[in-house]
């Protein structure tokens, strides 16, 4: 058997170790670009999901950059961290069933979105300064808590809430750069996932307003909250790891 075709084969059993998470996973990839189209575009000029982006913010508000502020950034930063602390907490209590951690995890997320949907909805406008406020901390909290359950369930390129890594990965192992394109396909999925959940949700700001974002956001959890659920009590491989 040639390199490649072990590689090939090697690539197809480690995707089978996780079953359907990277399909899901894919999905909260998604809900990313999504909710950083809502908090970047409308909330303050903040990312809730992308804190690597968010602490340069604090950086450019510390240095009074006109568009940035040093409170929002700090709030988003902070509620990212707490939703982060939660998802470790559930993680532990979860033990090492990685279904029933996807499915309990998002679930809790799709309640705090869903909060924050009501919250758009109530005042579409978004006026007054509270309100941005009262989101930043409701989606930093859903997507702290994403990035640590995703973190939990250790599928590798799929943090859900962040493409520094995967897109260095994508290069490092590129066949360019003398590797064996480990992973790509994932890789690429993943980029493509956070790209077309920001322009849909850019193209729903600004045609439709924040509650359609952040509608399309909570469907998607919500779908996902089912698929994860079914695997609720399985005792199949992929639901322990490897």
């Amino acid at each position: 058997m040639s390199n490649a075709s072990s590689q090939d084969s090697q690539a197809r059993r480690n995707d089978a170790d996780h079953g359907p998470l990277p399909g899901m996973l894919l999905t909260l990839t998604a809900v990313t670009g999504l909710v950083d189209a809502v908090s970047y575009l409308k909330l303050g000029h903040v990312f809730v999901a992308n804190i690597t982006g968010n602490i340069a913010f604090l950086g450019f508000a510390i240095a009074d950059a006109k568009e940035f502020t040093i409170a929002i950034s700090l709030i988003a930063t902070a509620a990212f961290l707490v939703g982060a602390i939660a998802g470790g907490r559930l993680g532990f209590r979860a033990g090492r069933h990685r279904a029933r951690l996807l499915a309990i995890g998002i679930i809790v997320e799709v309640v705090i979105v869903g909060i924050a949907l009501l919250a758009s909805i109530a005042n579409p406008g978004l006026a007054g300064e509270y309100n941005h406020y009262e989101l930043v901390i409701l989606l930093g909290l859903a997507m702290g808590l994403q990035s640590a359950v995703s973190r939990k369930l250790g599928v590798p390129d799929l943090p859900t809430t962040v493409l520094t890594l995967t897109l260095a990965g994508l290069a490092a192992d590129s066949s360019l750069a003398g590797g064996n394109n480990l992973r790509a396909r994932r890789r690429l999925l993943a980029t493509g996932a956070v790209l077309l959940g920001a322009a849909a949700g850019a193209w729903l700001i600004f045609q439709l307003g924040v509650g359609a974002a952040l509608a399309v956001a909570f469907a998607l959890l919500a779908v996902n909250s089912v698929l994860a659920y079914r695997h609720f009590n399985s005792t199949e491989q992929w639901t322990v790891g490897t």
